[in-house]
């Protein structure tokens, strides 16, 4: 407590769930889960309704990794491959929103079908910027094993060559 102008210790818990929402992953997964949840609630109130499974699906999927990564349980849990669920998550309901979009625009008259769509489509936008930096970073990642790969491969060829010349 003393000197005054020392500041408290940061409380352990809440520092890394509020640093990951202001990161760009996090922005991101709170734009998919909130945009998930008004097209759901479009949906609903529409005439086409029979299309609401994907939207609340797709929320509760955002929720999920939204909280998952918030809590770092992606580095508690190794088994899992984080990345590729996440990658095929995003995949998979950019194309499921672009599909239910453009039916509910075509299809239905009612003013609740054309929002669900609209905001379908600003979801599948969101969610096709969030597949595309999972790719460059699985990509990043997979290109710098290759190198290492490389390089002790190239250590391994070279020290096998010098002994055969002796």
């Amino acid at each position: 407590m003393w000197p005054p102008d020392q500041e408290p210790d940061p409380e352990p818990g809440p520092a890394p769930a509020r640093a990951f929402l202001c990161s760009l992953k996090g922005r991101l997964l709170l734009a998919e889960s909130g945009l998930s949840f008004i097209t759901f609630v479009c949906y609903v109130a529409s005439s086409a309704s029979a299309f609401l499974a994907a939207p609340l699906l797709e929320f509760l999927l955002a929720l999920y990794f939204l909280f998952a990564d918030a809590m770092q349980l992606n580095d508690k849990w190794q088994g899992l491959c984080w990345p590729m669920m996440d990658f095929l998550r995003c995949v998979t309901a950019a194309l499921i929103y672009f599909a239910i979009s453009i039916t509910a625009v075509a299809k239905y008259s009612d003013g609740a079908s054309k929002a669900a769509g609209v905001f379908g489509f600003f979801a599948t936008i969101v969610f096709a910027i969030d597949f595309y930096l999972i790719f460059n970073d699985v990509a990043k990642f997979l290109k710098q094993g290759d190198s290492a790969e490389e390089n002790t491969a190239d250590k391994a060829e070279e020290e096998h060559s010098d002994s055969e010349s002796d």
